[in-house]
C-alpha cells in the first residue's frame, strides 16, 4: 500500500525523509508521470509548504515555498504589473512552483524570454540525508561558482526535496497581440521559422501547429502594436488573422495548459531543433498523434494516445536519436528516447543522495 506524508513545516519534512529508505517529493500531482512513486517509495507531498515569503516588486524578485500554487504567485505578481517570464504550464490545473522546477517545464513565452532555468535565483532543499542545503540566493547578483540551483531544474525529485525557491520576474508588457498565419505546408512553415529566427524583429512566442499554421505573439506598447503587426506581415510577405485583448490572452493560456490535448492522451515533451521536425513529423503523422511545436520548433509537445504504449514512443524517439519525457499518463518510466549526460548527473546525485533515498527517473 502506498504511503503519503504531508509535512506542514520544513522540520517535519526532514523527520519524514530521515524516517524512510525511499522517498519521492510531490507537489500538486499535475504531472503524475514524474511524481508517481515506484513500489516501496513513500510520497512526500510538499503542498503544505506553501506561501510567498518575500516579494520585492522594485527588485523584480520573489521567494516562495515550493508547494505554492503558481496561480497564487501569478496573482500576486499581476497586482504589481509583473509576471513569470518562463510562462509555466498547467497553472489552471494547480501546478506548484516546486513542481515546475522539478519538471523543468516552461510555456510558449520561453521562445524569447528563456526557460525556468534562466529565472531561478536560488533554492533551499533537503538532500538525501535530510540536511537543509541552500544554493544561490534571493537576489539577482550572487557569488560566482557552481550554480546548484539550476541543477534542480528538471531533476524530478531525484536530487532533493525542494522547500523554498527564489526567482526574478519581468514587468508586464502594456499590450499583447497575436498573428495567425497559414502556410502551404510544413516546408514553408519551417522556412518562415528560420527566417524569423534571424530577422531583426522581437517575437514573444512562436508556435507551429502542423502541418502549416504559425502562431506568432508580440508584446509592447499599445500605440506601436498596429505598426508592428504590419511590419511582421511584411517580413512574412503575407497577411494573417489578428487577435488582441482577452481573446488573445485566453488563447495562449489554453496553449500553455494543454487544452488541445483531448481524452486520456498523455502529455509528452520532446526536445529537438527545427531541422529535425520533418523527421519527427514523418513518424508521427501516420499515427495521427495530436502535436504542437513550441519555442520556435525547439520543443515538440505530443498528446500520446492512451492506447499506444510508452515503449512504442521510446522506440520511435530512439530511432531518431531524440529525447522525451512523459508529464502525464502512467508509463513504466517517464524518460523515453535517447538521453545523454548521465555520468555527470550521476556524480551529482551520488554527492547529494549517497544512500540512494531518492528514486531514479
Amino acid at each position: 500500500m502506498s504511503v503519503t506524508l504531508r509535512p506542514a513545516a520544513v522540520e517535519e519534512a526532514q523527520e519524514a525523509l530521515r524516517g524512510h529508505e525511499r522517498v519521492l517529493a510531490r507537489g500538486a500531482g499535475t504531472k503524475p508521470a514524474l511524481s508517481s512513486p515506484p513500489e516501496g517509495t513513500v510520497t512526500l507531498e510538499v503542498s503544505g509548504l506553501s506561501g510567498i515569503e518575500d516579494y520585492d516588486p522594485e527588485e523584480l524578485t520573489f521567494t516562495a515555498r515550493a508547494g505554492t500554487p503558481l496561480g497564487e504567485i501569478e496573482a500576486a505578481l499581476a497586482e504589481n504589473g509583473q509576471y513569470l517570464p518562463f510562462d509555466p504550464p498547467l497553472v489552471a490545473a494547480g501546478a506548484t512552483l516546486g513542481g515546475a522546477v522539478a519538471a523543468g517545464t516552461s510555456g510558449p513565452l520561453r521562445y524569447r524570454s528563456g526557460g525556468v532555468r534562466d529565472f531561478i535565483l536560488g533554492v533551499r532543499f533537503l538532500d538525501g540525508e535530510g540536511r537543509l542545503v541552500r544554493a544561490g540566493g534571493r537576489v539577482v547578483k550572487n557569488a560566482a561558482g557552481f550554480d546548484l540551483s539550476k541543477m534542480m531544474v528538471g531533476s524530478a525529485g531525484r536530487l532533493g526535496v525542494m522547500v523554498e525557491l527564489s526567482f526574478k520576474v519581468f514587468p508586464q508588457p502594456q499590450a499583447w497581440a497575436t498573428l495567425t498565419v497559414d502556410c502551404a505546408g510544413l516546408d514553408e512553415a519551417l522556412a518562415l521559422i528560420g527566417a524569423l529566427a534571424t530577422a531583426s524583429f522581437d517575437l514573444e512566442a512562436l508556435d507551429l501547429e502542423p502541418p502549416g499554421r504559425l502562431w506568432l505573439r508580440l508584446a509592447g506598447l499599445s500605440d506601436a502594436m498596429p505598426a508592428r503587426l504590419e511590419r511582421l506581415e511584411g517580413i512574412l510577405e503575407r497577411s494573417g488573422e489578428r487577435l488582441e485583448g482577452e481573446e488573445e490572452g485566453a488563447l495562449w493560456r489554453e496553449v500553455r495548459d494543454f487544452a488541445w490535448v483531448g481524452g486520456d492522451a498523455a502529455i509528452v515533451k520532446v526536445a529537438l531543433v527545427p531541422k529535425r521536425v520533418r523527421e519527427l513529423e514523418a513518424k508521427l503523422e501516420p499515427l495521427a498523434v495530436e502535436r504542437r511545436y513550441g519555442a520556435g520548433a525547439n520543443i515538440a509537445w505530443l498528446a500520446w494516445p492512451a492506447e499506444r504504449s510508452a515503449q512504442d514512443l521510446d522506440e520511435l524517439l530512439r530511432s531518431l536519436d531524440l529525447a522525451g519525457v512523459f508529464l502525464t499518463g502512467s508509463p513504466p518510466r517517464p524518460m523515453v528516447g535517447t538521453h545523454r549526460g548521465g555520468a555527470f548527473a550521476q556524480r551529482v546525485k551520488s554527492a547529494l543522495d549517497p544512500s540512494g533515498r531518492f528514486p531514479e527517473v
